[in-house]
């Protein structure tokens, strides 16, 4: 399937000579000339779009400004072009959220490069998300937040949902209960440890762990847990 590019500039030469590249390389592409219609033709599009390609200096609104908007509610690449040289504008660039910056006269292989370098890190970031984990009768689905053990629904809190993610996330690993604090209840957690062990037992009876002959969720005694099939 082809990647969808949304194309910001308003130096018509330019804009005409980048689609026809982009089409050279089988992209689609859409464009816009300021930064109103940027916006715009984002939020038409932006189920679709994998790039953005966008100008610094545009009419209505500048290339920072369409960034940050953008930024709201997404984290779609973008590649800041610009003539703009100054350090200050590049900093100003990568801070508001871009991903790249690329400084005009630019040659169309490394901007090219570039394009697939995103597209790609985006990619590989969306294949590492399992939708659906499962070990042995156990399964937990990200999408529809539901846990099933032998095809029984069970109803786990929100916390439980995040404990047994994060062990199915680390399977086969031994994560000590300030990897699971930190993990599931963040690094500001001021708590005690102890609330690791009060959760992982209401996990292990709602999923019916201590019933079975052999436990999903282990102890690894002086260590933490370990959510395995290996006895």
């Amino acid at each position: 399937m082809k990647n969808t590019i949304l194309l910001v500039e308003d130096e018509k030469g330019l804009a005409d000579s980048l689609a026809t590249e982009l089409g050279f390389e089988d992209y689609n592409v859409i464009s816009a000339s300021d930064g109103l219609a940027a916006v715009e033709e984002f939020q038409k599009n932006k189920e679709t779009i994998d790039l953005i390609l966008l100008d610094w200096m545009l009419p209505k609104l500048d290339g920072l400004g369409v960034l940050r908007r953008i930024r709201k509610e997404s984290q779609v690449p973008v590649i800041m072009l610009t003539a703009r040289n100054y350090i200050g504008d590049k900093v100003a660039g990568l801070d508001g959220g871009a991903d790249d910056y690329i400084t005009k006269p630019f040659e169309i292989e490394e901007l090219l490069a570039r394009i697939r370098v995103a597209i790609r890190r985006v990619e590989k970031q969306e294949n590492h998300q399992a939708e659906l984990y499962q070990l042995d009768d156990l399964t937990l689905n990200i999408k529809t937040h539901q846990v099933f053990r032998d095809d029984e629904k069970i109803q786990l809190t929100q916390r439980e949902f995040d404990l047994l993610k994060t062990l199915f996330e680390h399977e086969n690993e031994v994560l000590t209960r300030d990897d699971i604090l930190d993990l599931v209840w963040g690094k500001d957690f001021l708590g005690q440890t102890n609330i690791v062990d009060v959760y992982i037992r209401l996990l292990r009876n709602k999923i019916n762990d201590n019933h079975k002959d052999e436990q999903l969720i282990k102890t690894i005694r002086g260590v933490g847990y370990s959510l395995s099939k290996e006895k």
